[in-house]
């Protein structure tokens, strides 16, 4: 019974589809037509053509099959996609066989839209693939807008070996990837003001005025920051580490909804995660607060991808799963913080 419901279930979902080129067409409507002329006349040569045509075709068929048979096609996105930004999209094709290459292969990429009409949009053309090698094929691809997205789906077909059927593997890659908010160079003036130090010391290394500790140097450190009365005493080169100041953290405040228009609305957005980068990259922390949102301070990579992430996904319609209900503030923070507030509306 399990064998019956494996084929079954094999016939319905097939590891891969198999369609005529206009060229295959031309094929087997000759293939065809000599045949019932064959049949008619009992030409011997009529029947001759046709044994060739049938042999062309069956040749055909198992050749693509050795090509296809043993690839498999794995994609890869990158970690932070942004609005408006191409982003490098890369698969890997693997040629598991150990004796036989494969030959011709395309990868074919699917738009959301393409891919329920099985038509391609873009191909990319692969020579060959040997037994036991790997083949990467790189493409860029901009999405317009934040917020959840599918990507375009890819499968490897081929034409292999004369261009008379299509055969084409399962769609792959067509996950769905959060789009952050376009993020656009902050202007040095900005960062200078951003990265102003205060009174206050966070105890951590930073970007301060007060000495945090001294260590030894280290290939590529600033000889700037070389403490030369220790060096002297050590008899090596020590160099200073400077401490963050707590004015550094930034509280960024959404204001409004941004319900009067979507160009105001993306361009805040865009605004605040442009600030966000700026900031974390500097070393400061960054809190978020809005009207439908709340992010606790915090600093690294980490935080702003989670930073990212609530303004991708900010809805003005309805809070998110996840995010403060609508009139909520970021919990306080034990230091204070530098607040800016960013209109949407």
């Amino acid at each position: 019974m399990k064998l019956v419901w494996a084929a079954f279930w094999r016939l319905l979902h097939p590891r891969r589809t198999i369609k005529p080129t206009r060229d295959g067409w031309w094929c087997l409507l000759v293939a065809v037509g000599l045949g019932v002329a064959a049949i008619n006349t009992g030409n011997n040569l009529l029947y001759l053509l046709v044994s060739a045509l049938l042999a062309l075709i069956v040749v055909s068929g198992v050749l693509s099959e050795q090509s296809m048979r043993g690839l498999d096609l794995t994609g890869m996105a990158p970690d932070e996609i942004h609005a408006g930004q191409p982003a490098l999209l890369g698969a890997t094709i693997a040629n598991r066989k150990r004796w036989f290459t494969s030959y011709s292969v395309t990868v074919e990429l699917l738009s959301p839209e393409a891919r329920a009409l099985q038509s391609a949009s873009r191909f990319i053309y692969v020579r060959r693939v040997e037994a036991g090698r790997e083949r990467l094929v790189t493409w860029e691809e901009t999405l317009s807008q934040r917020g959840r997205h599918r990507l375009t789906g890819m499968r490897i077909t081929t034409r292999f070996p004369f261009g008379l059927f299509v055969k084409a593997g399962r769609p792959a890659l067509t996950d769905e990837v959060v789009v952050f908010p376009a993020v656009r160079p902050v202007s040095a003036e900005s960062l200078r003001q951003l990265g102003d130090s205060g009174d206050a010391a966070a105890r951590r290394r930073g970007r301060g005025n007060d000495l945090y500790n001294l260590r030894g140097y280290r290939s590529g450190d600033d000889p700037r920051f070389i403490h030369w009365r220790s060096s002297a005493k050590a008899e090596s080169l020590m160099v200073r580490e400077l401490e963050a100041d707590t004015s550094q953290n930034t509280r960024l405040v959404l204001v409004g909804r941004g319900r009067r228009g979507a160009e105001a609305l993306e361009r805040g957005l865009s605004e605040a995660a442009s600030l966000a980068v700026a900031l974390i990259r500097a070393g400061a922390g960054v809190e978020l607060a809005g009207a439908d949102c709340a992010v606790p301070l915090g600093h690294g990579r980490a935080h702003l991808r989670r930073m990212l992430t609530a303004l991708a996904l900010y809805d003005t319609e309805a809070p998110r799963a996840g995010a403060a209900p609508a009139g909520a503030e970021a919990l306080p923070s034990p230091r204070p913080l530098r607040e800016i507030r960013i209109a949407l509306s």
